[in-house]
């Protein structure tokens, strides 16, 4: 009974580490993960993988909206994307930098082009669209 217990607690931090969610970052981890607006003048990513970012707040219902289907992107795509979450509210400095005036707003990152934003909320098409598109991911 101890060994289908041990192998069952095991295995079910072997299976969460695949799983892919959403990272909520900050004015600062922004810099640290995605981009220097304050030391870069020119676009440079610094991420390993392709990404979208999710220009949201709380209080936001088409944001609301566009949680879900990037909670799912996040788990489907997998380690093959990110899925990044800037709360303008909270990271006022990030959302200036890009001139976010209307949310959601979704930063699409390829690895070797530069970036595009869409607005508002995206059916799951598009994103599915944009990923294969823009980003040049494959499920």
């Amino acid at each position: 009974m101890k060994k289908l217990f041990l192998i069952l607690f095991i295995s079910s931090f072997f299976v969460k580490g695949f799983t892919q969610k959403t990272v909520h970052l900050t004015d600062e981890t922004f810099k640290q993960l995605v981009f220097d607006y304050d030391k870069e003048q020119k676009w440079k990513y610094k991420g390993k993988k392709p990404a979208i970012v999710d220009f949201y707040a709380d209080w936001c219902r088409p944001c609301k909206m566009v949680a879900p289907i990037l909670d799912d992107i996040a788990k489907e795509y997998g380690s093959k994307l990110v899925i990044y979450k800037v709360n303008t509210e909270q990271a006022r400095k990030v959302a200036a930098a890009f001139g976010i005036t209307s949310i959601p707003s979704l930063l699409f990152i390829p690895m070797n082009e530069p970036p595009q934003m869409a607005q508002g909320a995206l059916p799951r098409e598009s994103f599915d669209k944009a990923i294969g598109e823009v980003l040049k991911v494959k499920k």
